[in-house]
């Protein structure tokens, strides 16, 4: 007599794509997202407010717990204050992990596309060269600053 089996429930449904600034990481989980059709959760989104604000913690936080209460998604990001939601929920950890070099190339040819384009982001923010090259808030002097502690 055959017994009854538990179907086993789907792995690599709920995927989560780190990596250091300009490592690829959103572009990595928008492309897999689409072949695999899962729904792609960006973090930034969920993260940055209008002028470039971070939305308070406490709602980021619920934001990002109501994305991932999903069976199935892609999320990219690396916010250090909903690890424990995004890497408790993740079933599957890509990790992007390229050299120094290769990583300020991409940063440069995203913030140059995103500037000269003047590309909408998250809540209507846009990149500018000054905020990108001549402040302390720049993605490239992040960069550099925690790429050793990747």
């Amino acid at each position: 007599m055959n017994q009854p089996t538990t179907p086993t429930p789907p792995c690599d449904q709920r995927i989560l794509v780190i990596g250091t600034t300009g490592s690829g990481k959103t572009t990595m989980a928008h492309r897999l997202s689409r072949r695999l059709g899962l729904p792609h959760i960006e973090l930034d989104a969920l993260h940055w407010g209008p002028d470039w604000t971070p939305v308070p913690l406490p709602e980021f936080r619920a934001s990002v717990q109501e994305a991932l209460s999903r069976e199935s998604w892609m999320t990219d990001g690396n916010y250090s204050k909903v690890r424990d939601i995004t890497w408790g929920r993740a079933d599957t950890i890509v990790w992007l992990d390229y050299p120094l070099p290769v990583i300020l190339g991409r940063l440069l040819r995203r913030t140059l596309r995103r500037v000269c384009h003047r590309e909408q982001l998250w809540s209507d923010n846009r990149e500018s060269f000054q905020a990108q090259f001549l402040s302390r808030d720049s993605l490239f002097l992040w960069a550099l600053q925690t790429y050793r502690r990747r």
